[in-house]
């Protein structure tokens, strides 16, 4: 005689990354080729899934255990425990550029060594430097120009300023930078030679900063153990981030005209990075089991946080996709804007990017959207296709 056996008296297991919903996956790779090709259509589809599953987790098979987290909550913990969520298993270990410095320091260590480093970033100390930035930006030019190629000219000059007081070599800092533009894995490839020739021009400005002193970026840096190596690894850190982020905010004034007024920008370059962060994906690696709503992760999943999901979550904000402004006149939510990061983990050259990015927005002249491809291209950060073509407007 059979048994019947109640629903309620059946084990269930519960949930684990492997249950958790995922975009369409290819025969073979799983999702590396999405990964590669089109990443942010991937992960787009990933939290439609996750939504509709009343999750905010969805997996990616990108041959290690994998998840994307998106919303508030998720990306809180992840940026707030940095005991579970480590960034020496990250994305940035595997970059030679970023494979260094504060950068990959976890806890309990990051925080001592980002109150080193700190003073240098702070406020008080880039206003010492806004001269120099601002005497080193290039004229605007007259007629068309792209907004792309002259911004990467510009934020180049204007680090340099920061960084160096202008004396780094700039061939060779053009030659530093440029593989951060390509698509990966260009700028993971190992280039031996050419950081010795960086860390070489670094020693040589340092030697100078400590016997003959200084109030550049480097003058801070260079007495601390370390120090040139956060010099390097920040100026990468910062160059596409900045340009890209530029190079959005004078399109969108182009395009919109009335925005274009001191006291309208630091909302237009809130808005701009709201709706292209530079720094569209962030990773951790957990370092051990976590429960999170109920789903079991194991120790050792590369664990990612998406600054462009959330801020274009349909759920969290009005019309995530249009350009608005006058959203900033309130408070955005909660660890749903997360440009620079967010916790004790915030971008250290997050100050001296918005001065560089506002210095140059209130410099510009009336500008008119003449032709462009504005279409958001994800590589190490968030970049458009270009070019983003306008003209002054006489």
């Amino acid at each position: 005689m059979g048994v019947l056996i109640r629903p309620s008296c059946v084990n269930r297991q519960p949930p684990t990354l492997n249950t958790l919903p995922q975009p369409p996956t290819r025969p073979g790779n799983g999702h590396l080729q999405d990964w590669a090709l089109q990443p942010l259509p991937l992960i787009e589809e990933g939290a439609r899934r996750a939504r509709a599953a009343g999750t905010d987790l969805f997996r990616l098979r990108l041959g290690i255990p994998s998840i994307v987290g998106f919303s508030p909550a998720w990306n809180k913990r992840l940026l707030s425990d940095l005991d579970t969520f480590r960034s020496a298993g990250g994305f940035s270990a595997v970059v030679p550029y970023l494979a260094g410095g504060v950068i990959l320091t976890d806890a309990p260590m990051h925080r001592r060594r980002r109150q080193t480093i700190n003073p240098g970033f702070g406020k008080k100390h880039l206003e010492t430097l806004r001269g120099r930035t601002q005497a080193a930006l290039p004229p605007i030019p007259d007629g068309e120009f792209d907004a792309l190629a002259w911004a990467d000219g510009a934020v180049l000059r204007l680090l340099n300023a920061a960084y160096f007081g202008g004396e780094f070599d700039s061939h060779l800092l053009h030659s530093f930078l440029a593989p951060l533009r390509q698509p990966f894995p260009i700028p993971a490839l190992p280039r031996p030679l050419l950081f010795l020739r960086v860390d070489a021009e670094l020693r040589r400005l340092a030697t100078l900063r400590l016997t003959e002193g200084g109030d550049d970026l480097l003058a801070v840096l260079a007495p601390v153990p370390g120090g040139l190596e956060e010099a390097r690894v920040s100026l990468a850190a910062a160059h596409d981030t900045t340009t890209h982020a530029l190079a959005y905010a004078v399109w969108h004034l182009a395009q919109h005209p009335q925005w274009h007024a001191p006291q309208h920008h630091a909302a237009v370059l809130k808005e701009t990075l709201r709706l292209h962060p530079p720094g569209w994906m962030g990773s951790r690696r957990l370092n051990q089991e976590l429960d999170w709503n109920g789903v079991k992760l194991p120790r050792g999943t590369l664990a990612l946080y998406a600054p462009y999901l959330s801020a274009r979550d349909p759920g969290l904000w009005d019309a995530p996709g249009e350009f608005r402004p006058e959203r900033w006149e309130a408070k955005p939510p909660a660890w749903a804007y997360l440009p620079f990061g967010g916790g004790e983990r915030l971008c250290l050259g997050m100050h001296l990017a918005q001065m560089l990015i506002l210095d140059v927005l209130a410099a510009l002249p009336p500008l008119r959207a003449v032709r462009g491809d504005d279409s958001p291209v994800p590589g190490i950060t968030l970049g458009p296709k270009g070019p983003l073509v306008v003209r002054r407007v006489s």
